[in-house]
């Protein structure tokens, strides 16, 4: 069988989880008794993958069995076994309005486990660049990223971020570790189309069911995530990147700042009318200004991290990382 979904299920099974991929295969089989759903994934008008298609589907079946008043679903995932084709064929059989509806909006996976990259690379960045920062991110979502100065984390043994922080993010580290530079970030901003708010329980609900069910330590740890949030609330414009992002760069930072724009998994998204508006935008900047990115490649094949430092647009593969942060395999400026 293929489909957007089982298709999808392989890769969740190669990221290590069984679970959602035992979701996502029970789902393109029972998909014939969910109409609107299944016509919504066959008529789709782009890129099944590239718009996290099945991603979608998996988020809205754990938010509703997350809400509890499916008994045999909210079953299924606690014991993380059971009859997948019975108790998923019913639930979108029930709820296949709901599922559609969820699944015509963007993916929200404001994963903070990416931030110990950006953190890597923001270290790596201050041996070039000898200055504080101030973090611009785009697809910011509940802006969870532009808190990493609030993380602890473990960075194949160096130690760095807010001491005993509850948000404490060590991935498998694979090569030697970073350069221990300080980071001190001094201003934050971003932009999303769809901004979440931390205080918001819908939107904190939607973000926790994007989670992986099988993965409870990034529950949690997005959990405290969303609690700093609330108590620190980013600043995030509801816009659209192309049009945002040429603007704030159009005005110079405060002296002895270095912009570092920011974005993660969020160009799969961006038409190419957008990438070059961001290209052309930071290479317009005359002051100290960095890019890191944390994307798919273009044939989708891996996650690189990179930095490129402008104005002469030199650009560095850092490291290539498991797609949520479980792991980094760093490879530094040799990269």
């Amino acid at each position: 069988m293929s489909g957007p979904l089982v298709d999808h299920a392989r890769v969740v099974r190669d990221l290590g989880s069984t679970f959602v991929a035992a979701i996502l295969e029970a789902g393109e089989r029972q998909l014939h008794r969910a109409p609107r759903t299944a016509r919504l994934i066959a008529c789709w008008p782009g890129d099944a993958a590239a718009d996290a298609l099945a991603m979608r589907f998996n988020g809205a079946l754990h938010a509703l069995a997350r809400r509890g008043d499916r008994p045999a679903l909210t079953r299924l995932y606690a014991a993380q076994d059971g009859d997948f084709e019975t108790v998923i064929g019913e639930t979108i059989a029930e709820a296949d309005g709901f599922i559609a509806d969820w699944m015509r909006e963007p993916p929200q996976t404001n994963e903070v486990g990416r931030s110990a990259a950006i953190m890597a690379a923001l270290m790596t960045l201050r041996t070039r660049i000898d200055l504080p920062v101030e973090l611009i991110e785009l697809g910011a979502s509940a802006g969870l990223n532009l808190n990493l100065a609030e993380y602890a984390f473990d960075l194949g043994g160096v130690r760095v971020g807010r001491a005993g922080s509850p948000v404490h993010i060590a991935p498998e580290w694979r090569g030697g570790p970073p350069p221990l530079r300080p980071v001190e970030v001094v201003a934050t901003q971003g932009v999303d189309l769809r901004p979440l708010a931390a205080a918001d329980s819908d939107a904190r609900e939607r973000l926790m069911a994007y989670v992986w069910a099988d993965q409870p330590d990034r529950a949690e740890r997005l959990a405290h995530a969303l609690a700093i949030a609330c108590d620190r609330p980013p600043m995030i414009a509801c816009d659209d990147i192309a049009r945002w992002l040429p603007g704030v760069l159009a005005r110079p930072p405060a002296p002895g700042i270095c912009r570092v724009v920011v974005h993660a998994m969020v160009l799969q998204y961006c038409s190419p009318a957008t990438h070059a508006t961001v290209a052309a935008a930071l290479a317009a900047a005359r002051y100290p200004l960095a890019r890191i990115g944390f994307e798919w490649t273009e044939a989708r094949d891996a996650v690189h991290l990179t930095l490129t430092t402008y104005p002469d647009g030199t650009r560095r593969h850092l490291a290539t990382c498991h797609a949520y942060g479980h792991w980094i395999d760093w490879h530094g400026d040799a990269g």
